[in-house]
């Protein structure tokens, strides 16, 4: 029995140059990309609060979601920690949950130590935890809204739909 809700459903990887690693991605014929460039980002890491900017990217590869992110400061972060620690590398695997404080409550029942999260005011609530013996630097848990689940299934029939086209397409701004 586990915490955690469902299946794996997205890798993210931290990364330093969020078009190089878009490319890459290419390459392999993953996309498109859906980029979201100088998103404000404020959380809880491992307890204090934290302020920084991030540049994202989202694709499909079948049903599983890719997530790049790139953090644009230095600010101390779970992000600047993964690269001291690792460099650029798949950091998260994550799990969607519909019921953010269910999930929560048995994180908690677990003892999982929630090492990053918030949400509060940006449409969804996320915790990153550190399992055990876990296969990634952390574990993401993300509230599947309305919202998130419309932009999730976007993504996947962008990604099933591919024709090579138009491979990076940037959201908001």
């Amino acid at each position: 029995m586990t915490a955690l809700p469902g299946p794996v459903r997205q890798m993210g990887y931290v990364v330093t140059d969020l078009d190089q690693a878009m490319a890459g991605w290419l390459e392999l014929g993953v996309g498109p990309w859906f980029v979201i460039r100088g998103l404000p980002l404020r959380a809880d890491y491992r307890g204090e609060p934290c302020e920084t900017t991030l540049s994202l990217a989202c694709a499909n590869s079948g049903e599983m979601q890719i997530e790049l992110i790139q953090q644009l400061d230095t600010t101390p972060s779970i992000f600047t920690e993964f690269l001291a620690a690792h460099g650029p590398g798949l950091h998260q695997l994550a799990y969607w949950t519909t019921d953010f404080a269910a999930t929560m409550s048995e994180v908690n029942k677990a003892r999982w130590p929630v090492v990053w999260s918030g949400g509060e005011g940006y449409g969804v609530r996320f915790a990153y935890v550190e399992p055990p013996n876990a296969p990634a630097a952390v574990i993401e848990i993300s509230e599947l809204t309305e919202v998130t689940a419309a932009n999730a299934i976007f993504i996947h029939d962008a990604a099933a739909e591919w024709d090579g086209t138009n491979p990076i397409r940037v959201l908001g701004g």
